[in-house]
């Protein structure tokens, strides 16, 4: 086999570059412009198995992978052309043992000193373990997925039912007390309609739970920020005026959010509400909105001068289902989990700081509009 570095070109630097031809770690093949092997490195042989031998005496389309046959086509006649100096591309190889090999292969012309093309060098790189491990990933995104679908499904119809039964039971209470009275009084029927009443409280939570679905970005809307706070603010003002709070919007109003417009509205007003909820008794409440712009994102904040939260001890626990921290009776641990899902099923997230006593800080990050006026 005729050489690819003759040592009559250059005798002082042949072994040199024999050496590292050899030796480099992925494989490296020169062909003819028709795709025949010239020459192979040691790698390509440990790569597919072969001696040199076998593949310099077979056509490299026997251990391509049929569906893989065409791959270069395109790309290749586009190299000819001159329209572009390499390329690459994945392409499957058998190897000698009957195992598939993927390979990322870049393709590059040798020229002669006319110019004129005269051979590839192809450069192997072995990527079988990125390809498989992809695979799997794609395979388990898609179980995900099914189950996801499953099990939103097996939510609409338990939510479903379980709120037509207890409707059912809320009706029959209600005719029982209009033609028994005397029930009213009767301990075992008070108990009875307190469980009714419990139960149609969590059926109504669960409902707003599966209500909480992925959001495809094209659902998405752009939103104005300072609109929505003013909004918010507005249908709190009669609790903060008795409560003395102080609601501060310093949200510049050419700040524009992508979101769905039902649920701003809900993030808002559930940590307005909840700020005013936790307030202290040792001063005048204060709730501060600001917003700011990181990169792709708006960072919206919520800060107040409540309560706090004790985030030690709290922190991992703070926006799970049915999970309170403070005292107050109408707690129920559902307004933050409802809000941290809706946040993040708009591909956004939610962060805190608190400090017993001092007061907490939100900060909702949601995905910036174009129209974001900040500088």
């Amino acid at each position: 086999m005729k050489s690819f570095f003759p040592k009559d070109s250059f005798p002082d630097s042949y072994d040199s570059l024999e050496k590292i031809f050899n030796n480099t770690y992925n494989g490296i093949a020169i062909l003819t412009l028709d795709g025949d092997w010239i020459k192979v490195n040691n790698s390509m042989c440990e790569m597919l198995g072969y001696t040199k031998h076998e593949l310099y005496n077979m056509k490299i389309e026997n251990i391509i992978f049929r569906d893989d046959l065409g791959v270069h086509a395109t790309k290749y006649e586009r190299l000819m052309q001159g329209k572009i100096d390499r390329y690459r591309v994945m392409q499957r190889y058998f190897h000698k043992d009957g195992s598939i090999i993927w390979f990322l292969i870049s393709v590059s012309l040798i020229s002669a000193i006319s110019g004129k093309p005269t051979q590839m060098i192809w450069q192997f790189s072995d990527i079988t373990s990125r390809k498989l491990n992809q695979d799997k990933l794609k395979l388990m995104l898609r179980v995900v997925r099914e189950q996801n679908d499953r099990l939103s499904s097996f939510a609409d119809i338990i939510t479903h039912n379980l709120r037509s039964h207890s409707g059912n039971l809320s009706t029959i209470k209600g005719f029982l007390e209009e033609e028994f009275t005397w029930l009213k009084e009767n301990e075992n029927f008070l108990l009875l309609s307190k469980a009714i009443e419990t139960l149609e409280e969590t059926v109504s939570h669960l409902t707003e739970v599966a209500k909480i679905k992925p959001v495809d970005a094209k659902q998405l809307v752009t939103l104005n920020l300072y609109e929505y706070v003013e909004k918010a603010t507005y249908n709190v003002t009669a609790v903060a005026r008795n409560t003395n709070t102080t609601i501060i919007n310093d949200i510049d109003d050419g700040i524009y959010v992508k979101a769905i417009p039902a649920y701003l509205d809900s993030i808002i007003l559930n940590f307005l509400t909840n700020a005013i909820k936790y307030r202290s008794d040792d001063r005048d409440p204060q709730i501060e909105l600001t917003a700011t712009l990181d990169n792709d994102f708006v960072v919206f904040k919520i800060a107040d001068n409540g309560m706090g939260i004790d985030l030690v001890k709290y922190g991992d626990k703070l926006f799970q289902l049915y999970k309170t921290f403070h005292t107050n009776r109408d707690s129920i641990g559902l307004g933050l989990f409802i809000t941290k899902n809706q946040i993040e099923s708009m591909g956004g997230k939610v962060e805190v700081v608190s400090e017993v006593g001092v007061g907490s800080e939100f900060s909702i990050f949601f995905k910036a509009a174009k129209k974001t006026g900040l500088p």
